[in-house]
């Protein structure tokens, strides 16, 4: 017998005979053991009333109430007082379940995360963020909802606009900015545009972030690389191309900031090979120690592209970039990104406005900068205590910092199985480079990935593993 039941939480088909009044209880238990085993009823779902469910089935309410009896024995059901039952998640079914469940050969997940790339997810504003999105639905008008402008909400625009010259020292109007659904999206907006033109190539710094490659290779065109140094990006070794790839203010991984020499140069570079140069400032609100670097926009916002991100201020998962277009690029920007996905999502882009007009952003700001700040000089001073074989390198900036050490100690893949060990995830320099080696290893630490409750572990993670592999070289 099939047998549907709705709730206010809830609605689920499930599959099982009630024809027989015995065993009724476990005929149910095992109908939505079925259903949270294949994903119909996800952890954290909520389940309903035993009195609810009961008068749906035409069953006992004791019926009921043994089947989620027994599935919370089981480890499928948590009930907590006040909230009423719901899926429990599948960490807490682990200790419960055979061993012959478990996907063979797959490791646990790392217990401490380095990996570069995140912010502290933690920190997010969530108090903020309610107060921007309740006020932004009390007071969006109705054509919010609708399709809009492939740029982007004005209110965020302008908002940007504003926020972008006084704190990056970008030159820009609201009618040159294109909000996008992540960097990802916005460099493939880019690529696409390049495509068209008559030399569609890209040039990317080498080493840099293998995915926007390609991205870049995706949308057809070729890619060449250049090389950086203590002063970032070598303008001699990029050659002739459509577009270059840079992040100036802290380059991805290597850490260096582009001189004032070198951005002369590239700005130059770009005027003679009629090019564009696309700033990936995806850090450039992290700078500590030292007067904060402007964007290089500002040098010649007809050659440069400015692409900014909330993925490294807030949270990837908001999906919000923008990019700062010169004149001629605002059109087949625009078209491309109506092709792509008409506008990014009307209500986010209005709340990330009402936390930048409010302050509330600005404040979040300087309360991340302090703590990555601090982190960057905890992790110095482990090192230089524990491991005085590697050498930290690059800006004191951003969210991530290179770790180094002599080609004749220990390789990146031995640093890695011993994090293994460990129970901590790294990133070796090496998955980096484009053109092979050899290249002098290193790990690309991200200090601002764990939450603050967990950073003392990491860094004690860390350092035991350089231990480890130092003392068996």
């Amino acid at each position: 017998m099939l047998i549907e039941w709705s709730a206010a939480s809830l609605d689920l088909h499930l599959e099982f005979d009630l024809s027989h009044r015995r065993g009724r209880a476990d005929r149910l238990a095992a109908a939505i053991r079925e259903a949270i085993d294949n994903g119909r009823l996800p952890p954290g779902a909520r389940m309903p009333s035993t009195r609810s469910m009961a008068l749906e089935l035409g069953v006992a309410r004791g019926t009921v109430a043994r089947a989620y009896e027994h599935l919370a024995v089981g480890g499928y059901l948590e009930a907590s007082h006040g909230s009423g039952t719901r899926v429990a998640s599948r960490r807490d079914r682990l200790e419960v379940e055979p061993v012959r469940d478990q996907p063979s050969g797959r490791l646990p997940a790392p217990r401490w995360n380095l990996r570069p790339g995140l912010p502290d997810v933690t920190l997010f504003p969530r108090a903020a963020w309610v107060a921007a999105t309740q006020r932004v639905l009390r007071e969006a008008p109705a054509e919010a909802l609708d399709y809009g402008d492939p740029r982007g909400r004005l209110e965020l625009r302008r908002a940007l606009a504003a926020y972008l010259g006084r704190t990056r020292g970008v030159i820009t109007h609201p009618d040159r900015i294109v909000v996008c659904h992540g960097f990802t999206q916005a460099l493939g907006l880019l690529a696409k545009v390049i495509a068209d033109l008559r030399t569609p190539t890209m040039t990317f710094e080498d080493p840099s972030y293998p995915l926007f490659r390609e991205i870049v290779r995706t949308a057809g065109l070729d890619t060449l690389t250049a090389q950086v140094d203590e002063q970032g990006v070598r303008t001699q070794t990029i050659g002739r191309s459509s577009a270059v790839l840079i992040t100036p203010i802290h380059q991805y991984p290597l850490g260096s900031a582009l001189s004032a020499p070198r951005r002369r140069e590239l700005v130059a570079w770009a005027r003679e090979c009629d090019a564009v140069i696309i700033e990936d400032d995806y850090d450039g609100e992290f700078q500590f120690h030292r007067k904060p670097i402007g964007a290089l926009q500002a040098m010649d916002p007809s050659r440069v592209i400015y692409a900014g991100t909330t993925s490294k201020t807030l949270a990837p998962g908001l999906r919000l970039s923008w990019l700062a277009l010169p004149a001629n690029w605002v059109e087949p920007v625009t078209v491309a990104k109506r092709n792509a996905d008409q506008h990014s999502a009307a209500l986010s882009q209005m709340v990330l406005a009402q936390l930048i007009t409010s302050g509330a952003y600005d404040r979040h700001i300087r309360r991340c900068r302090t703590q990555y700040r601090e982190r960057r000089r905890q992790l110095a001073a482990a090192l230089a205590a524990h491991v005085p074989q590697v050498e930290l390198v690059g800006q004191s900036a951003g969210l991530h910092a290179l770790v180094r050490w002599d080609p004749k100690g220990p390789s990146e893949r031995e640093v890695l199985r011993a994090a293994r060990r460990e129970s901590l995830a790294l990133s070796a320099l090496g998955d980096y480079w484009s053109e092979p080696g050899p290249h002098r290893p290193g790990l690309v630490l991200g200090y601002a990935t764990p939450p603050q409750h967990g950073y003392a572990g990491a860094l004690a993670a860390l350092t035991r593993t350089f231990g480890r592999v130092f003392e068996q070289g």
